[in-house]
C-alpha cells in the first residue's frame, strides 16, 4: 500500500509518537504549522471522515480532547485548532483519515479564512439550512 500513514502504522516509517491505543496512533507532523502539531490517525484505513465508521468517529473526539489538553500544557500555547481536510477540494493530501491538532499562539499571524462568503439574505441562509437537514 502506498499510504504513508499505513506505512507508519506498520513500522516501515518512523514517527515521533505521542499517543497510541487500540484505535488510534498520534504523532508529530513532520511539516508542522507550529512545533507540537499533532496528527491523530485511525489504525484502520479510511479515506477520510466521510467514510470513517461510528466507532472511530465517536472515539476520536475524546482522544483529541485529551491530546489537546496535553499539548497546551506541554507547549504553553494559547489554544488549538482542530483541522480535518476531507477530499482534495478541501486540501486533503494524505488520503487516510486523520485530524490535525495545531497549537496556536496569540498574534501568531495564522488565518484560516482568508475569504469570507456571505449569504444574500436570511432566506438564502434558511434555504441552505433546510437543504442540509433534508440530506441527513
Amino acid at each position: 500500500m502506498d499510504c504513508i500513514f499505513c506505512k507508519i502504522l506498520a513500522g516501515e516509517i518512523p514517527c515521533s509518537k505521542v499517543y497510541e491505543d487500540t484505535l488510534f496512533i498520534a504523532f508529530l507532523d513532520i511539516n508542522p504549522v507550529h512545533k507540537g502539531h499533532i496528527l491523530v490517525v485511525p489504525k484502520r484505513h479510511f479515506v477520510n471522515m466521510l467514510d470513517t465508521p461510528d466507532l472511530e468517529a465517536e472515539a476520536i473526539y475524546k482522544v483529541t480532547r485529551d491530546l489537546s489538553k496535553a499539548l497546551i500544557e506541554a507547549t504553553g500555547c494559547d489554544g488549538v485548532n482542530l483541522v480535518q481536510n476531507n477530499n482534495a477540494a478541501a486540501g486533503q493530501e494524505v488520503f487516510h483519515s486523520h485530524l490535525h491538532i495545531i497549537p496556536r499562539y496569540e498574534n501568531d499571524g495564522l488565518k484560516f479564512a482568508s475569504v469570507k462568503k456571505e449569504y444574500d439574505s436570511i432566506e438564502e441562509m434558511n434555504d441552505m439550512a433546510e437543504r442540509i437537514k433534508a440530506s441527513l
